[in-house]
């Protein structure tokens, strides 16, 4: 199980640098799938994953990439308002076939998948692009070290009834790493990162950011264990082996990018 996951981990990278490194359309496109398999996802455990519903996520998901590729500044409620009204249209003309609780899936995952998702584009636009990596170092170093140090003196648990194994040392810990990797990384590439604004500290700023990011893994990784509760499955998928589903191997991701973005935007860099 150790090496299947570890090619799977390498086979992650590879194809994190082919979608992240290029930009432009090429990443907004790798997004766009990757978001859309993730929804699919989603939809599945609600048994919608090819009913109506399923499909207008779909269809809401391709139509918000364009969009955001077209004016990636917009913030438009209308499409809220649009995507809101086109599902409750579909419930009332095939009232009873689907349940509330199907159409709150459907609504919630373009949300929880699509939107957030897409911020990874937007901190790839800061910049020469090099801030993204710390998605990554705050998502994937917070778990490293918040493991290691709940193994070694974890002894309050976090959220027992959702996550047995997680301490509140392990969190602590998890925070502090990402923020000493989130230095480091501005030690080293601080003036690498193309950046405009004079009062941007690079190393307390990297660091800041990888704390953000970290606090949005964990929670990231406890909201989607928690949606998997609820609908009593292991994992979302069996697409990437040994790691599950892409929602199994992302769900840190989708709040590390909002929380990261939001410190970009906080300290004053453009985007």
């Amino acid at each position: 199980m150790f090496w299947i996951r570890l090619r799977s981990s390498v086979l992650i990278v590879i194809v994190a640098v082919l979608i992240l490194w290029p930009g432009g359309p090429v990443t907004m496109a790798g997004l766009c799938l990757i978001s859309l398999t993730g929804l699919y996802e989603l939809n599945r455990v609600a048994g919608i994953e090819r009913q109506l519903p399923g499909m207008v996520s779909y269809l809401f998901t391709i139509f918000y990439y364009v969009m955001s590729y077209v004016d990636p500044g917009q913030e438009n409620m209308l499409f809220v308002t649009g995507y809101l009204t086109v599902l409750l249209t579909v419930y009332v003309l095939s009232f009873p076939r689907y349940r509330f609780e199907q159409m709150s899936t459907a609504f919630f995952g373009l949300f929880y998948v699509t939107v957030m998702l897409s911020y990874v584009v937007r901190i790839r636009n800061v910049g020469n692009g090099l801030l993204t990596l710390l998605i990554f170092i705050s998502s994937w170093g917070c778990d490293t070290c918040a493991y290691c140090v709940g193994m070694l003196c974890g002894r309050h648990k976090m959220t027992p009834k959702l996550s047995p194994k997680k301490s509140i040392e392990g969190a602590v810990g998890g925070m502090t790493g990402a923020a000493l990797l989130g230095a480091l990384f501005g030690v080293l590439f601080g003036n690498r990162l193309g950046l405009a604004a004079q009062d941007f500290s690079p190393v307390w700023g990297c660091a800041l950011i990888c704390l953000a990011g970290s606090v949005g893994s964990q929670i990231g990784d406890l909201a989607a264990s928690a949606i998997k509760r609820n609908f009593d499955i292991k994992d979302y998928g069996t697409l990437i082996p040994g790691h599950g589903g892409i929602l199994d191997r992302f769900d840190s991701v989708i709040f590390v990018a909002p929380a990261i973005f939001a410190v970009i935007r906080v300290i004053g860099l453009t985007a």
